[in-house]
């Protein structure tokens, strides 16, 4: 049987039957699925997602001295939490051994969507070599991207495509459906074939998430998340206990 390759652009334009027995990779570029890879990478023992802040305060309780409690509304730390969203807040000497009970306003819930699929990843531009490998080797493959408040978002289309354009290569007999053409098309459109950090941290710049970020004086956050492989981890949801782990 050929692979077959789906991009979803919003948790909202799929469903949990349709990702049901697939291996998922969910895409949240700024920031979400950065910062995950960035903390597992600096030692987190495991990531909690939350969808709500109550949710995260009531788990991060239960965890005790062990938690570190993190996490964003409107791209901004939560009153209270240790750490907000920022990949740069994520380092050995505030996550290492630790569980991060995480809740953000767009990346954790779309993990909520891949609740039936057989196999959950997250995924991101620093990791894409990566995950990919790990991805590529199931023949239902889902790139589900967290998009922004219900919105479509550039940096996560953009992320889809360079992931979708690698599988396609790597599968010649894959099948894939009009969103993933469309990913690939629109990646290949703005880089030209020139695939380095540079050229996808102009990309994130221009995007909505990207401007949201400038404002927020975040840029390194963009220069981060454009690191193509610079963190080389496969975070995987665990559906038994709901952790994200290495």
């Amino acid at each position: 049987m050929p692979k077959k390759l789906s991009v979803h652009f919003l948790p909202a334009l799929t469903s949990q039957e349709e990702l049901a027995g697939g291996a998922v990779v969910v895409i949240d570029v700024l920031r979400a699925s950065t910062t995950i890879c960035f903390a597992l990478a600096a030692g987190a023992r495991e990531i909690v997602p939350c969808l709500d802040i109550a949710q995260a305060r009531e788990a991060a309780a239960k965890a005790g001295h062990s938690a570190v409690l993190g996490g964003e509304r409107g791209g901004k730390k939560i009153d209270g939490f240790d750490v907000g969203n920022s990949p740069r807040e994520y380092v050995e000497e505030v996550v290492q051994n630790k569980t991060v009970v995480y809740t953000t306003t767009n990346g954790t819930r779309a993990l909520q969507t891949c609740i039936g699929a057989e196999k959950i990843f997250v995924g991101a531009f620093v990791n894409i070599g990566n995950v990919i490998d790990a991805v590529g080797q199931h023949d239902d493959i889902h790139l589900l991207c967290a998009g922004t408040d219900g919105a479509i978002t550039r940096e996560d289309v953009l992320a889809a495509g360079a992931m979708a354009e690698i599988v396609m290569l790597r599968h010649l007999s894959l099948t894939f459906n009009d969103q993933a053409q469309i990913a690939v098309d629109a990646w290949q459109a703005v880089t030209q074939g020139v695939h380095d950090a540079a050229t996808v941290a102009r990309c994130l710049k221009a995007s909505a998430g990207g401007r949201n970020l400038q404002a927020i004086n975040a840029d390194g956050d963009i220069r981060l998340a454009a690191a193509i492989n610079m963190v080389p981890v496969v975070p995987q949801l665990h559906r038994s206990d709901w952790r994200i782990r290495l």
